[in-house]
């Protein structure tokens, strides 16, 4: 069986957790901590990151620091994962859903503005299989309506946009490191901080609401409680796995892309006799081939596919459920205008198994049974 995801393991996670633990300093913020957000500051150009225990809690932080309240609106797609729209219900707004674009299955940015009210907080793009979202024309409808841009860049680690890192463009940014993704300490996630005046804060509600982080840089003599917080820290452990494939991120994400490239240029003559769809990379992005995904012609023809492929030791995925269909989807947020593309798009997409240790032979069997499936 080829599986649909591994996750990444470089050799050398052991060896640092077992650093951690001799040093005796297996809570947050250690050694490993350290480095692997000065390796995310440094790659990616934004001015602080703080690692999370998930980018769930890195976008609850971003929720709290642009103080969303009750009442409140936040415009994000009804593409994506429960999380984007569970932190800022947890405070109390409402989730308002726009279509996406059929090419990349991001949020269509012309959408955006007629979405707008006198309630609207702010604006969270998804930049959805690491393709970056049309970033220009989404800071240009916030900057004219004082909107906060909170991008969820779950996937988006090592992709660009017009040669700028995804997570940089907005106030904030959220990585995820959950072990589906191209770097994995298990569960993990980062935020990302554009401006400096929200790195106290940040720091703040990060740890349990003390000041605990200025303790250990030596700024006071001792930490107390000075707002509400939680327990967003990572364990240095979790961290140390993490570094293992940040020290080699670019062999990862190089090897990554050719899987993507070999999928594509496999599954081509499919596109071209108009059976399926392969995804889109605007001219403007460079992605980090998080997924390779198919579009059937309907749901049927997918479900009929992914079962062709169980059958034939493949395990292939469908992806979300749009978020505006869903139980509490229904109950926390709304829908804005049509949902031309979200449901229909999202019933035809299939995920390909992808991750560091596939190799390419098993591509080409992967490709060769989709080409059989559609007895090409």
């Amino acid at each position: 069986m080829i599986v649909f995801n591994i996750p990444p393991y470089t050799g050398k996670e052991l060896d640092y957790i077992s650093q951690a633990v001799e040093k005796q300093k297996i809570c947050g913020d250690g050694e490993f901590t350290r480095k692997c957000s000065e390796w995310i500051e440094r790659r990616t150009g934004t001015g602080k990151c703080l690692l999370t225990t998930s980018c769930t809690h890195a976008t609850e932080l971003a929720a709290l620091l642009t103080d969303i309240q009750p009442g409140d609106e936040v415009i994000m797609p009804a593409y994506t994962f429960v999380s984007t729209a569970d932190a800022f219900v947890l405070r109390g707004a409402v989730p308002v859903f726009v279509d996406i674009r059929p090419d990349t299955m991001n949020i269509d940015e012309k959408l955006i503005e007629a979405a707008v009210t006198e309630k609207t907080k702010g604006i969270v793009p998804v930049h959805y299989a690491g393709v970056a979202c049309e970033m220009d024309t989404i800071m240009d409808i916030a900057g004219r309506h004082g909107l906060f841009v909170i991008e969820d860049a779950a996937q988006g680690i090592m992709s660009t946009y017009k040669g700028k890192a995804l997570g940089t463009f907005g106030d904030f940014g959220a990585f995820s490191f959950h072990e589906t993704k191209n770097y994995s300490m298990g569960e993990g996630g980062a935020l990302l901080i554009r401006d400096q005046k929200y790195v106290e804060e940040a720091e703040i509600l990060r740890e349990k609401g003390t000041n605990r982080s200025k303790f250990f840089r030596g700024q006071i003599d001792k930490y107390t409680w000075v707002n509400y917080g939680s327990s967003y820290l990572p364990s240095d452990m979790n961290a140390a796995y993490l570094w293992a494939q940040l020290e080699m991120a670019d062999e990862i994400n190089n090897h990554r892309l050719s899987l993507w490239n070999q999928y594509y240029e496999e599954l081509l003559p499919l596109r071209e006799r108009g059976l399926i769809e392969l995804p889109t990379v605007p001219e403007d992005c460079v992605h980090n081939a998080h997924m390779f995904y198919i579009k059937a012609k309907d749901l049927q023809e997918r479900t009929r596919l992914l079962a062709f492929l169980k059958d034939n030791g493949i395990l292939a995925v469908f992806h979300y459920i749009p978020l505006h269909t869903a139980p509490a989807g229904l109950k926390f947020g709304r829908f804005h205008g049509t949902d031309k593309y979200t449901t229909r798009e999202s019933e035809r997409l299939c995920r390909l198994p992808m991750f560091y240790k596939l190799t390419a032979e098993e591509v080409s069997y992967i490709t060769g049974k989709v080409k059989e499936f559609y007895h090409v």
